[in-house]
């Protein structure tokens, strides 16, 4: 009795949660916009599963925790469901996205709170193998992106900062070798 009527609080509070993964979809990318052009470029939530499905194929071949890299992946923008897509033309962004991550997993049960929370912590100090995947494939997708819009007609002078960006912010040297093969 004690675990349904645990199980059911935990449902029923969730709804919050899921709200802010559905606002993802309404949230565009905003450095495509300012630094493109680009009316309709893609939202948060199209960046975070292209994010999460190359993650997921380079966590199997690298042999790392893919389940938790699909979790990191899944929330590592998470917070921009309240405060938007933050550039780094924002100046910085940890705080904000602390604040609005414990507020968007508020509604969760303890320990999953517990549990996602320590994840994010990894992910935003990049303290794990896991972590600093994430990261990179966060830079990789946004080259793979650059990439996309290249090919749709977008200036190969303009997209350049992308693909320079993302070259600079990446560790893994597999993963670099990606982005400077889609930058030529």
């Amino acid at each position: 009795m004690v675990i349904q009527a645990y199980l059911k609080a935990t449902l029923e509070n969730s709804d919050l949660f899921f709200e802010h993964i559905l606002n993802l979809k309404t949230k565009p990318r905003r450095g495509w916009q300012k630094k493109l052009g680009i009316k309709k470029p893609e939202s948060v939530a199209d960046h975070v599963y292209s994010v999460a499905a190359i993650a997921m194929i380079l966590a199997d071949s690298k042999n790392l925790d893919s389940a938790k890299i699909l979790k990191m992946a899944l929330l590592h923008d998470l917070a921009e469901s309240i405060t938007g897509d933050l550039t780094p033309d924002d100046g910085p962004k940890k705080k904000k996205e602390n604040l609005a991550m414990k507020k968007i997993m508020s509604s969760l049960s303890p320990s999953l709170r517990k549990k996602y929370w320590t994840l994010w912590i990894q992910y935003q100090k990049n303290t794990t193998p896991e972590a600093r995947l994430v990261h990179d494939v966060d830079k990789l997708e946004m080259a793979l992106q650059a990439k996309k819009y290249q090919s749709e007609g977008y200036s190969r002078k303009k997209l350049e900062q992308f693909f320079d960006s993302a070259l600079d912010r990446t560790n893994d040297l597999q993963i670099k070798k990606m982005i400077q093969n889609l930058k030529h």
